[in-house]
């Protein structure tokens, strides 16, 4: 038996954890934890500062921070504060008191071009981690991290912070997060788990962690670097059929046909065999996970140990998904211009109402959305953009409003950015009325509205991959 495995064998069952980073990854964990009849207490730790020091507060109160449909997640939460399971905290030191430790913490790229992430707030709490480390604890990385960041960085700053050794005094492991806003809690317990430790006592301890908290979904151990290259190419694959189906409407709308109509066709191809997994076009990607992956996972291939063996000059087709999806707010916006054009208006002078904010529908998860790039396009060009949304409140250096008739009143041209359940209710007669213009622009990026109504009224229609209908003739 080894020293972990000693140290782990004296200290008994996992009782006691924590969970560092109160967002969309570290609240639902964390609550799961406190649910589980197997644990004892769970503790989640949050700075207090300006911008995120008021959710301690709210979650010691039992109330989400978190907007935005999250089926069963205030109720749980009000569940475990009520019975003293959990409790939300800025206090770093009661790290000591646990048995084992998860980060849940934002790791993006400052700029993607150099393939360097920003690992500031990551090592800050792991540093924080490291201070208060006691011998036989675990420590679990659930942020997506580029390749061999739990053998290399990571175990090195632990050390280095707490004078022991990984491997030997403490477990260390990483179990990547793999949720998505709207159904974080179904996601936590139904999905399979992938657990990698950086030895087979640290996968084991993790095991154990993560064990209780799921229903439907295993856990699959493996190790710590196959785990992270799991994560980032899962990300980076969606990506990349994103991309795929972006590029299928650019080229339908060249060629005036209705590219949810080859969807249709390409997806009813069944059989043994048979993988197809079309997703849905839209006016770009959005969120913390998708917009960085791809980099993760090419920058650990250029620091990882092999040489990597390629077409010469070829460009990576993950990168080149990336650059396909960036381009569809930018699509967005030439879409808007050729609509606006074919009434006598340019972009300039003109007044843009934007339906959605949020990258996802439904949510008010904000975090890179494909909004903003457009918005800025359309702001450089000498328009006045006006922003609906009714799930994301606030957001740096943007107004946003959830009453939309005041929005779109006046508009020239009403933009959907987002697939909100609210959009899918408008009809063409009242918002035509309500613009006050005899043609207005309507351009769709999530195939939300039903064409023909929309012409009927008079609208200049436009949407992605409606080539079939991009075209037509005013009313």
């Amino acid at each position: 038996m080894s020293k972990l495995e000693k140290l782990l064998e004296e200290r008994g069952p996992i009782k006691k954890i924590g969970v560092i980073g109160m967002g969309y990854v570290g609240i639902p964990a964390a609550l799961l934890f406190a649910d589980a009849p197997c644990f004892d207490h769970v503790l989640g730790f949050q700075r207090a500062s300006n911008t995120s020091g008021h959710k301690i507060e709210m979650l010691n109160r039992g109330e989400s921070p978190l907007k935005g449909e999250e089926p069963g997640l205030e109720e749980l939460l009000q569940k475990v504060v009520k019975a003293g399971k959990f409790e939300c905290t800025p206090d770093f030191s009661k790290i000591s008191e646990l048995d084992a430790v998860t980060l849940a913490i934002q790791t993006p790229f400052a700029n993607p071009k150099d393939l360097v992430p920003d690992f500031g707030a990551l090592i800050e709490g792991i540093r924080n981690v490291g201070k208060y480390l006691k011998p036989g604890m675990l420590v679990v990385l659930e942020s997506t991290i580029t390749p061999g960041t739990t053998e290399g960085m990571a175990k090195q700053v632990l050390e280095e912070e707490s004078g022991l050794k990984a491997g030997e005094d403490f477990a260390l492991a990483h179990a990547p997060e793999r949720v998505m806003v709207g159904r974080l809690l179904r996601n936590i317990r139904e999905h399979d788990r992938i657990v990698g430790g950086i030895d087979e006592a640290s996968t084991k301890r993790a095991v154990e962690l993560y064990s209780p908290v799921l229903t439907v979904g295993k856990v699959i151990p493996m190790s710590a670097t196959a785990a992270e290259v799991t994560k980032t190419a899962e990300n980076t694959f969606r990506d990349l059929q994103i991309a795929a189906i972006n590029q299928l409407a650019l080229y339908c709308e060249a060629m005036g046909i209705n590219v949810y109509d080859v969807r249709t066709g390409v997806d009813s191809l069944k059989g043994e065999g048979i993988t197809r997994a079309v997703l849905w076009p839209g006016a770009g990607v959005g969120g913390h996970c998708l917009t960085k992956d791809t980099y993760h996972l090419e920058r650990g291939v250029k620091i990882g140990k092999g040489q990597l063996d390629y077409p010469e000059g070829a460009d990576s087709i993950y990168v080149l998904a990336r650059k396909i999806n960036d381009f569809m707010p930018v699509h967005m916006y030439n879409l808007t211009a050729a609509a606006l054009e074919k009434i006598g208006k340019k972009v300039e002078g003109s007044k843009i109402a934007m339906l959605g904010w949020a990258f996802i529908r439904d949510s008010d998860d904000a975090r890179n959305t494909p909004s903003e790039p457009y918005r800025d396009l359309c702001m450089d060009a000498g328009a006045e953009v006006i922003v609906h949304d009714p799930y994301v409140v606030n957001y740096p250096g943007v107004e946003i409003s959830d009453d939309l008739e005041e929005v779109v009143r006046g508009a020239d041209a009403v933009v959907v950015l987002a697939g909100h359940s609210a959009y899918f209710e408008v009809k063409a007669e009242w918002l035509k009325e309500i613009c006050g213009k005899e043609h207005p622009v309507i351009v769709d990026g999530r195939n939300v509205v039903e064409p023909d109504e929309f012409i009927g009224e008079g609208f200049v229609y436009k949407g992605i991959g409606r080539g079939d209908k991009n075209g037509h003739e005013m009313n």
